[in-house]
C-alpha cells in the first residue's frame, strides 16, 4: 500500500465505512471505474487491509487507508486533509459509515442518542464542510447513504430514524449551500443486507411481500447508484434516490 504524497490524475473519492458490506461494494465499483480511493474504517483492520491489497495489485498507488472513530470530532477534518495530502485533490465524498441499533422507547439513553447521531448525522455534515473547498475546486460531488426509514419510522429504532432524517435534510441543505459547484445527493437503500443478528425469517418474508420487485437488493446495486450520482448525474442535486425494489411505493 502506497501512502507517499502524489498528484492523482484520476478522480479521488473518500469513502467512510469502507471495509465491509455496502461500503466495500462501493469501493469495488468506484475502483473499477478508475477512481483513486481513501478508505476509512474504524475497527475492521483485517477487512480493510485485504480490500486495499486487492486494489493495489490491480493498480499500484491507487488507495490509502484511514482509521478513525467518526465520533471524535477532530478526526473529521483530518480525514479530508490526509486524503488531499496524499492524492492532491478530492472529487467525491461518500458518507457511508453508519451506526444502527434499537432504542426502544422508555430505555433510550443520551449515550445511545449521541452514538447514533455522531455517525449518521454529525460526521457526514462536518466531513462535507471540511471537504467543500476541495470539492469546489474539482466540481465534485457528495453522496450520503440514508435510509427509507428516514421518512417512515421503524419500530423501536426512533433515534436511528431521526438521525437518518437529519442526514436527509443535510443532503438537501448542503445541495443548496454548495451549488452550483458541488452536487449533493443521497441513496436510500431498502432491503439489501439484513442485520447480522437478525433471525426473524417471517419478518423478512413479510417485507419482501411488500416489495414490488420481490427480492432483496444487492450491495453492488447500491454501489452503482452511488457511482452514477458521483459522476453521471450532472443535473441532479438535493435528491434522495430510493434503491428499494419499489418498497416505498406500497406504503
Amino acid at each position: 500500500m502506497h501512502n507517499e504524497a502524489t498528484q492523482s490524475t484520476r478522480p479521488v473519492v473518500l469513502v467512510t465505512g469502507a471495509a465491509r458490506r455496502i461500503g466495500a461494494a462501493i469501493t469495488q465499483v468506484l475502483h473499477a471505474a478508475g477512481c483513486d480511493l481513501a478508505l476509512h474504517y474504524r475497527d475492521s483492520r483485517a477487512d480493510i487491509d485485504a480490500l486495499s491489497q486487492t486494489f493495489e495489485r490491480a493498480r499500484p498507488g491507487s488507495v490509502m487507508t484511514l482509521q478513525a472513530d467518526l465520533a471524535e470530532f477532530d478526526r473529521l477534518p483530518e480525514l479530508i486533509a490526509r486524503t488531499v495530502g496524499r492524492f492532491g485533490r478530492l472529487d467525491g465524498l461518500v458518507n457511508n459509515a453508519s451506526g444502527f441499533h434499537p432504542t426502544p422507547l422508555g430505555s433510550v439513553t443520551p449515550a445511545q442518542w449521541d452514538d447514533l447521531f455522531a455517525s449518521n448525522a454529525r460526521a457526514p455534515f462536518f466531513l462535507a464542510q471540511a471537504a467543500a473547498p476541495h470539492l469546489r475546486a474539482t466540481h465534485g460531488a457528495i453522496v450520503n447513504l440514508v435510509d427509507i426509514y428516514a421518512e417512515r419510522p421503524l419500530r423501536e429504532h426512533s433515534v436511528y430514524c431521526m438521525a437518518k432524517a437529519a442526514l436527509v435534510m443535510a443532503t438537501r441543505s448542503l445541495a443548496l449551500e454548495l451549488g452550483p459547484d458541488v452536487r449533493v445527493n443521497a441513496v436510500a437503500p431498502g432491503a439489501i443486507l439484513w442485520p447480522q443478528d437478525e433471525t426473524d425469517a417471517a419478518a423478512r418474508d413479510a417485507m419482501l411481500a411488500r416489495t414490488p420487485l420481490g427480492r432483496v437488493g444487492t450491495p453492488t446495486e447500491i454501489a452503482e447508484a452511488v457511482r452514477w450520482l458521483l459522476f453521471d448525474a450532472h443535473y441532479c442535486t438535493g435528491q434522495i434516490i430510493a434503491v428499494d425494489g419499489g418498497r416505498t411505493v406500497t406504503g
